[in-house]
Parts: C-alpha cells; structure tokens; sequence
C-alpha cells in the first residue's frame, strides 16, 4: 500500500471522521494537545534557563532535570497522541504543509540537541552542578534547545492556519 493510500485510509476511519466533521472534538483534543506542548516547553525552559545560569541559579541542574522531566514526558506523550488524532481528521493536508514538515524537521533537531548534550557535557553534570556560570556546552544546549522549541511551537501554531 502506498503512503497516500495509508493516508486515505486513516482519512476515511471513524475515528478521523468524528474528529473532522464533529463541532466539539477537534478543539477539544487541539487543547488538550495545545496545554500539553505548553507543558513540554515550559518545563524544557526551565532546564534550559538552568543550563544558560538565567534561572534557578541556587539549584543544582540536576535537581531541576530530575524535577521537571517526569512531567516533560508525560506532557510529550500526551501531545504525541493528541497531535496524532489531530492529524488523523486530514493527513493528506498535513503532510503537504510545508510548516507541518518544518514543526518535526525542529523537534527532530531538538532531539539530536538533547542526545548530544547527554552524550557530552551532561555527563560530567556532577562535576558543574552548582557552577555559575554553566560549561559552555550546557549554554549552548539551553541556547540552542530554547531556539528550536521556540521554532517548534512557531511552525505548530502557524500549520494551524495554514492547513485548514
């Protein structure tokens, strides 16, 4: 089966039509999807500002990682499955939309961020915990992971008037 025929079948499930054609389901899933990328991001930022020695100065990094990233999960599954239903009232839209492709092509690189810097700098984390200012490499991941969640959100809320 082709890629398009995926997509049409997806298209044509119950589910995708309740979604699409109904008044109530698809705002209500864009705003539980909309508070849980809220959730990702706003914890991420809170690490991120740690990382950049901005916030949370008199916290050690780990703690605020070991804090916060519970609910960053949890938030991103929630935003996967609700991203996943939203996308399913009309793929064949999404997937021609070019701030769509740019939304994952951003969370992708968000991703590559944070396996690099736990990878690297992250690894030494007991070494700089309380250090301010942060190594390089922790500020520069903070930086960078702020930039790309920032374009991540930026490309979401514009495929929301583009793909209509």
């Amino acid at each position: 089966m082709s890629l398009t025929g995926i997509f049409q079948w997806i298209q044509s499930t119950d589910l995708s039509t309740a979604i699409r054609s109904g008044i109530w389901l698809f705002p209500t899933i864009e705003t539980v999807h909309v508070l849980a990328i809220t959730t990702v991001v706003g914890s991420i930022l809170m690490v991120d500002l740690r990382l950049l020695g901005i916030a949370s100065r008199k916290i050690p990094t780990t703690l605020i990682a070991r804090e916060l990233l519970p609910y960053t999960w949890t938030a991103f599954a929630i935003a996967a499955i609700s991203g996943a239903m939203l996308f399913s009232s009309k793929p064949s839209v999404y997937v021609a939309d070019r701030q769509f492709e740019l939304k994952f092509l951003f969370m992708a690189l968000a991703g590559i961020n944070m396996v690099l810097f736990h990878r690297g700098t992250y690894r030494r984390v007991l070494q700089w915990d309380n250090d301010l200012p942060p190594p390089m490499g922790a500020r520069l991941a903070g930086g960078i992971s702020i930039a790309l969640w920032c374009a991540v959100v930026f490309m979401g809320r514009w495929t929301g008037f583009t793909a209509l």
